[in-house]
């Protein structure tokens, strides 16, 4: 049940979007409960806008899942945090979901997250765990894990994502699915809940390249409503996803290739690219000095845009507020106290400190400086190249609560995807083959691609020719 393939069922009448729609009510019913990707979803609604569906649109009919920070109007929208989950209903649609309905798509399904997009996992939902449906003592990855679970799993046909570090890739490689994320400024972000906005992206999960670039094609393009997106014309991603990698130079850094990749990683993604180099890739060693910067330079400025961000959860205006508190500040303490889980308490807390008097330059100013550094470095590289190769991953999908009590360990396994965001350049994961690990078998590996600014149409067409 590809996205593609629906399509063309559907106009072909061979099925019918309610069909779809109670075809995942009834795998949702029977499989989710172990996966736990999903938070809620409401059929009656769905099956509705199902009735009203207008099959000559690009995704008419089709039902996608939503991670739960993307504001749906009338449906909650949690973050997997507490402090939204006992009574908060969207007021409005965000811009991809105006854009996903103005192309016949049809929203369906909240999708567990880590809480407010802050983890590698899905473990910091305070809400549930979400499980890897190719062995259920594993992590999906996250923070977007409950899409990629959902997808996996094929409860869902294709899913919605953020992407703040790697929350579409990673997740979308540890689970054996495609995850893309672009260019920021590419998709607009308004009405996705903010938690660093500098580096904040949404993106598709879904079977296929195909699947990607017909979701991307519907959600990208300008908003008036946000400041940060390019009005520039969107290319037709179709068009290019066939046109082969013959003559391309593809860029495999050496800072992306050293210690600490399981071996089983490695022999996977160099086999992709090997498959690539024999289609008529010219494969290119390249560096990306910066690289060993990456991991501060993004746990400076993401926690401190998330400190700034958050502080509108105050316990006032909407979401959790404490009962009986003594005073205005006792109410502000308390209500963010019950609220926050703890990863949420520790990036507010060291973001608030890099912001604070005295420490500033330091650590903000000195991490802004850098990650101007790590952007020449992919400027310089695709002077060179036309895309850039690496794991998504240094491991594949590791045991739930290995890391439970050392949160440097999961930052430090962020460290292929985060530059992508530090440097506002498109990435996309896509399936390479399995491996064993740590006890477990066949478990997905993925392939990145890296490209310039604004490039996905070139990504596509080399994900394509990885996926055939």
């Amino acid at each position: 049940m590809t996205l593609a393939s629906l399509r063309r069922q559907l106009l072909a009448g061979d099925t019918t979007s309610a069909a779809i729609l109670h075809h995942l009510a009834g795998e949702i019913a029977a499989r989710d409960s172990l996966t736990g990707a999903y938070l809620s979803y409401d059929l009656e609604a769905a099956l509705a806008e199902a009735a009203q569906a207008d099959l000559s649109l690009p995704l008419g009919g089709i039902p996608i899942a939503i991670k739960d920070n993307m504001n749906v109007r009338g449906q909650p929208c949690t973050c997997g945090s507490k402090i939204l989950a006992e009574n908060y209903r969207s007021p409005y649609d965000a811009t991809v979901i105006r854009k996903l309905r103005a192309a016949g798509a049809i929203p369906f399904g909240r999708m567990n997250q880590d809480e407010f997009a802050m983890g590698s996992a899905t473990e910091n939902s305070a809400l549930q765990t979400t499980r890897n449906p190719h062995d259920p003592d594993r992590i999906p990855g996250g923070s977007s894990g409950g899409s990629a679970a959902a997808v996996a799993d094929r409860t869902a046909i294709a899913a919605l994502g953020s992407d703040t570090g790697g929350s579409v890739r990673q997740p979308a490689s540890h689970c054996g699915v495609v995850g893309l994320k672009p260019s920021y400024g590419r998709v607009s972000r308004y009405g996705l809940v903010a938690f660093a906005s500098s580096l904040d992206q949404i993106g598709p999960l879904t079977q296929t390249v195909e699947d990607a670039a017909l979701v991307l094609q519907a959600i990208a393009g300008f908003d008036p409503l946000d400041s940060t997106c390019l009005d520039v014309p969107v290319p037709d991603y179709l068009t290019c996803l066939h046109a082969g990698v013959h003559g391309l130079k593809l860029g495999v850094p050496k800072e992306y290739f050293g210690e600490g990749i399981d071996p089983g990683v490695r022999n996977n993604v160099e086999a992709a690219i090997q498959k690539l180099a024999a289609q008529g890739a010219e494969i290119v060693g390249i560096s990306l000095p910066h690289t060993a910067h990456a991991v501060a330079t993004y746990y400076v400025i993401a926690p401190a845009e998330a400190s700034s961000n958050l502080s509108r959860f105050d316990g006032i205006r909407y979401g959790h507020r404490t009962a009986n508190p003594a005073d205005i500040l006792n109410l502000y303490k308390k209500s963010r106290d019950e609220g926050f889980g703890p990863e949420v308490k520790r990036r507010i807390i060291l973001g608030t400190y890099v912001l604070s008097s005295g420490y500033y330059d330091a650590y903000y100013g000195r991490a802004q400086k850098v990650r101007t550094l790590i952007r020449r470095d992919f400027e310089a590289a695709f002077h060179q190249v036309d895309a850039i190769l690496s794991p998504v991953a240094p491991t594949p999908a590791r045991k739930i609560g290995t890391f439970a009590n050392d949160p440097l360990h999961e930052y430090l396994s962020d460290i292929f995807t985060l530059s992508a965001n530090l440097a506002g350049i498109p990435g996309i994961a896509v399936p390479c083959g399995t491996t064993d690990f740590d006890g477990g078998t066949n478990l997905p590996v993925g392939l990145q691609i890296l490209g310039p600014h604004l490039g996905e149409a070139k990504l596509l067409q080399i994900a394509q020719a990885v996926e055939v």
